[in-house]
């Protein structure tokens, strides 16, 4: 039986983490980016402060500058951040890349590229997806011509685009798919940005004979297959654990102002049929949060069913976030529907999250895949 007590070092980093996007990224921090079009969509300062605590190296071992605090650790920090909406490079860098670094980069990689993710020093940006079914239907290709790598092809909704110092690239090969980093400005790379739903900046990305060195390929020669999938569990779960805590704040957010809103001269949390539909979404995170710890877990372990646990934590989360978006709007009554309340934030995130990293129904198949059914 797993054990789900938090450690008094997980208790200590849950407060910091809290305290940390309340204070620095509010809900608010969200709508200034939107409403001030900022092309970055996140202070770099903010990236060297989650530096200096040891969350951006918190999957990397100590020997390259990081923590070796697991996932668990890291699901702590990204369930604060979903809390406040906060839109870091977390989930791409940290939770994506170094632990695809971590468990695939040679040597040579590991000592220059772990120790700068570490320091705050780099930020990477992955561009993997090239249309809405998350498959590996890869057409982007890597040709080795003359000691170098040509990569040609297109990658969609790359997040964290205009931030990041380096691309992490999935590319066919003649060894199969291969991952390679490629500089933010590289010549060959063309960048159409745009804003998501919700007011953060993300980009397409076309690559027209992108030339990198051999050195530039992660790892060994080997097909990247089993890395693409192992990154694409991390970043689900990642994803997941931020769903649990914007879900949590809606709830949070809903259920105060039922206590607050009166008609008839009482609260119209006293009226029992809300009263149902509230209770209907608790039951319904405790579930979630059971099945996120278990992803969390299951990542840190390596374990055999990984894919299994990450597939269900992403569809249910897809699931749950958009009930408790939806109901949220619905039991504010109008005053959910303005631009004013920040409620209506909540709805707008779970839509943009329900598609990254697989929507419901892809991972209700890839589950059922996982489990031969």
């Amino acid at each position: 039986m797993m054990n789900w007590d938090m450690t008094d070092e997980e208790k200590l980093l849950k407060v910091s983490a809290a305290n940390f996007f309340r204070e620095k990224m509010p809900i608010n921090h969200l709508r200034r980016i939107r409403d001030t079009n900022d092309p970055l969509g996140f202070p770099r300062e903010a990236w060297q402060d989650m530096a200096s605590l040891g969350w951006t190296g918190i999957l990397i071992d100590e020997d390259h500058g990081g923590l070796n605090f697991g996932f668990r650790g890291l699901g702590l920090i990204l369930e604060a951040a979903g809390r406040q909406l906060a839109a870091t490079p977390l989930l791409s860098t940290v939770a994506g890349a170094s632990r695809l670094l971590q468990k695939n980069a040679n040597l040579e990689q590991k000592e220059t590229l772990l120790p700068a993710i570490a320091a705050g020093e780099t930020i990477i940006a992955l561009a993997h997806d090239e249309g809405q079914h998350h498959g590996q239907d890869i057409s982007t290709h890597a040709t080795l011509q003359g000691g170098k790598y040509v990569i040609q092809g297109r990658k969609s909704l790359v997040l964290d685009a205009a931030l990041a110092d380096q691309i992490l690239v999935l590319a066919r090969t003649d060894q199969g798919l291969g991952w390679f980093l490629v500089p933010h400005k590289t010549q060959g790379l063309q960048w159409e940005h745009f804003r998501l739903i919700d007011g953060r900046p993300a980009a397409h990305l076309s690559l027209q004979r992108v030339e990198v060195p051999a050195s530039a390929r992660i790892g060994t020669m080997k097909d990247a297959t089993a890395s693409y999938e192992d990154l694409r569990n991390a970043c689900a779960v990642g994803l997941a654990t931020e769903m649990l805590g914007a879900a949590t704040a809606a709830f949070e957010m809903t259920l105060a102002y039922l206590k607050e809103r009166k008609q008839f001269g009482v609260a119209i949390g006293t009226f029992q049929a809300l009263q149902h539909r509230m209770a209907n979404l608790y039951c319904e995170l405790e579930v979630s949060r059971s099945v996120v710890q278990r992803a969390l877990a299951a990542l840190d372990e390596d374990h055999a069913k990984t894919t299994v646990f990450a597939s269900l934590a992403k569809g249910k989360l897809n699931d749950v976030m958009h009930a408790v978006a939806t109901e949220s709007i619905q039991l504010h009554g109008g005053i959910g529907m303005t631009d004013e309340h920040n409620i209506g934030f909540f709805l707008k995130r779970s839509r943009i999250n329900n598609e990254l990293f697989g929507s419901a129904s892809f991972h209700r198949d890839r589950y059922a895949k996982a489990l031969e059914f």
